[in-house]
């Protein structure tokens, strides 16, 4: 019998990581047996196979499928080995501009003189860079990506180097039937995160008096085509009352997932609503409340509460996950990455910049410190020896040995630090090792047991397990 790869499978190797496959529409590649990525290679439509147990597994799997003798595989199957380290996705600031002014948001409209946008060479030439070294899905980013004159030729330009877009941030505004379309007609279908901050109060802050109306406009269609829509809702002293309205409205209309986000004590947002940030304490407080009767609503559509907690329904019963818990005693190593999204994900600015996040990018762009730049150094030698993999790879071993605090407290094996770019943020220095303060809160302040018993009848699906 002869066999191939299935057009939608291929084999690829990294250091480290001897054995990867990547199946077309999912964003990390997976790993399988030394016996069946040893057979995976001999599916080639030339090698004549016997019917036996590795074989019947990989048609399980769907990785393989019959085929008659010199039916060869396609050559985006055919096995890549690469010479760095794994780095399966990148998030792409296409551009720092906007067609809004929102009150939070240092990429406005009225900022547009200062925020600068990648040009669509250098994008394409991002996209080699990026295909060099084996990455294989982006998440495309602004400012508002949709404002870039190209931005459906990029689009196109990731699928024709065999590359995928799993996310897209847009407010939608821009969005249309024709975009859609084009989305369709090259396989195109990333979860559409837009951007939602309200009932009452989307335009307020976004600075338009039609952004609400076109907002849910925007979420109808993406629906109607069959789109996944995450709406991503920032939460502050002044809609803090609307979460739950907003929460009925997105349900509704079919959005897969409402992420709500603390909107932070950013220059532009002190001036726009003085003192209209949520502390931390009271963060933590307004949004259990709201998670607890969310979570007793009977609504589907699962929420995730930026770095708190994320909420899963299902047809009657609920079960949470608590952010703040990353793993257990049992799972905790000090080869753990500090963050890892870092580690799967280089985020590129408009510029050109690589940073760990771009929730990070501000920050340095502010400090005047360049990890790289792509148009300086190529993507290849940064993911292999820099500032910038050193950082984004650093392990839990390098937080234990830079910071006292986490090294001696009892929750860190449950919290591995926090998160990284929220620790930088609260440190009075460029300390990429400073603890993440939110979590010291949870922690030491009983939001974990708060958090448990006002969720009683709930499952909880991450425990805390220390010692």
């Amino acid at each position: 019998m002869y066999y191939r790869l299935k057009d939608d499978i291929a084999l690829r190797k990294w250091r480290y990581v001897e054995r990867a496959v990547y199946r077309k529409g999912v964003d990390c590649a997976f790993g399988v047996s030394k016996e069946e990525f040893a057979t995976l290679l001999l599916c080639d439509g030339e090698h004549d196979l016997k019917k036996d147990e590795v074989i019947k597994t990989l048609l399980d799997k769907r990785l393989i499928e019959e085929c008659k003798q010199g039916d060869k595989p396609n050559p985006w199957s055919s096995l890549i080995e690469y010479d760095n380290l794994y780095f399966p996705r990148m998030n792409l600031m296409v551009t720092g501009k906007c067609n809004l002014n929102c009150l939070h948001c240092f990429n406005a409209k009225d900022n547009a003189p200062l925020n600068s946008e990648l040009s669509y060479e250098q994008i394409c030439d991002i996209l080699d860079q990026a295909n060099s070294i084996g990455v294989h899905a982006f998440t495309l980013t602004g400012g508002e990506p949709l404002v870039h004159r190209r931005f459906l030729d990029i689009v196109k330009a990731i699928y024709e180097r065999g590359m995928m877009i799993f996310e897209l941030n847009t407010n939608g505004l821009l969005l249309n039937q024709k975009m859609l379309d084009t989305f369709k007609e090259i396989g195109c279908d990333p979860l559409i995160k837009i951007s939602f901050d309200g009932v009452g109060y989307h335009n307020w802050i976004r600075q338009h008096p039609k952004a609400e109306e076109l907002t849910i406009k925007a979420i109808k269609l993406c629906v109607a085509n069959g789109f996944r829509v995450k709406a991503q809702v920032q939460v502050n002293r002044k809609n803090l009352g609307s979460m739950m309205e907003t929460a009925k409205l997105l349900n509704e209309l079919g959005c897969v997932e409402m992420r709500i986000i603390r909107t932070t004590e950013a220059p532009r947002w002190e001036q726009n609503a003085p003192q209209s940030s949520l502390p931390i304490e009271e963060y933590y407080e307004k949004l259990l409340s709201f998670a607890k009767e969310y979570a007793n609503s009977g609504m589907e559509m699962n929420v995730d509460i930026w770095q708190f907690m994320r909420i899963h329904p299902h047809h009657g019963h609920c079960h949470y996950q608590l952010v703040p818990v990353a793993c257990n005693k049992d799972e905790f190593n000090i080869r753990i990455p500090m963050c890892k999204g870092n580690r799967g994900m280089i985020a590129v600015s408009s510029s050109g910049e690589v940073v760990p996040c771009l929730q990070m990018s501000g920050y340095f762009l502010e400090k005047g410190i360049s990890l790289g730049n792509l148009f300086k150094t190529p993507l290849k030698e940064l993911v292999k020896n820099s500032d910038y993999v050193n950082l984004a790879t650093a392990p839990l071993l390098k937080m234990i040995l830079e910071n006292d605090k986490c090294a001696n407290c009892r929750y860190f094996k449950a919290c591995n630090g926090g998160c990284p770019a929220l620790g930088l943020l609260y440190s009075k220095d460029v300390n990429y090792y400073h603890e993440d303060i939110t979590k010291c809160a949870f922690f030491e302040n009983g939001w974990y047991e708060k958090t448990v018993k006002a969720m009683e009848g709930h499952e909880l699906s991450n425990p805390l397990d220390i010692d």
